[in-house]
């Protein structure tokens, strides 16, 4: 495993020999030590990388990732995971607002609580929180699936699309257009795999699942305050 001081070398340094790396790395392993906070720390990685970051982390860690595997011992700023194409990502602690923004494909584990706009506008990334997310999580969320082991804030899954949404504890309130649907086996099944990815214990059968209601698709005169 290499191991980068990012105190003593710098973050262009850190990333820069990241993007260095490709198919036939001989350093595939690399741990990052003394982040201190230290903003867009791994981010834009396009190779089957292994990257462990020892402490807590600022904004945008591991955006736009592609196949490396990230894990942060601590907690991350805003937008961990943001844009994130494939390969997979952990935070050990909490993160803080639009977890895996706009995410497309990949894993988002956060151990911890995840703060506002928790996989706002995800399309298609997977994300998993053990514990809570604030509100305004899921708003516009086309595609993927957003599992809350804890509880959800106000406003969830605000103008949904197409994203799944299940969640363990209690909701505060609904956003425009989501409401509770069926738990079906199908569900089941990819509730179970994900629980076990993020390797959580928490059982599929008690979760609820949220979706759109596809009201407001196309525009209408009765559902025109909700627009």
């Amino acid at each position: 495993m290499q191991t980068y001081d990012l105190a003593e070398r710098g973050l262009r340094g850190l990333n820069s020999a990241l993007h260095a790396q490709d198919e036939g790395a001989s350093q595939g392993r690399w741990e990052v030590v003394n982040p201190r906070g230290s903003h867009a720390v791994a981010v834009g990685l396009d190779a089957p990388l292994e990257v462990f970051v020892r402490g807590s982390t600022g904004y945008y860690c591991g955006g736009m990732n592609q196949r490396a595997t990230i894990r942060v011992e601590g907690s991350v700023g805003p937008g961990v995971a943001e844009n994130m194409m494939s390969g997979s990502m952990v935070v050990d602690g909490d993160a803080s607002q639009y977890a895996g923004a706009t995410g497309r494909g990949g894993l988002l584990v956060i151990k911890g609580n995840a703060s506002s706009r928790c996989g706002i506008s995800m399309k298609g990334i997977d994300i998993v929180v053990h514990g809570n997310v604030g509100h305004m999580s899921a708003f516009m969320a086309q595609a993927g699936n957003l599992v809350v082991c804890g509880d959800a804030g106000d406003a969830l899954g605000d103008s949904i699309y197409e994203a799944r949404l299940f969640v363990r504890g209690s909701v505060k309130s609904l956003g425009a257009d989501c409401v509770e649907k069926e738990m079906r086996p199908e569900h089941v099944v990819i509730l179970k795999d994900l629980l076990e990815r993020a390797d959580s214990d928490a059982a599929p059968t008690e979760f609820r699942r949220y979706g759109s209601a596809r009201k407001l698709y196309n525009f209408d005169i009765d559902n025109v305050a909700d627009y």
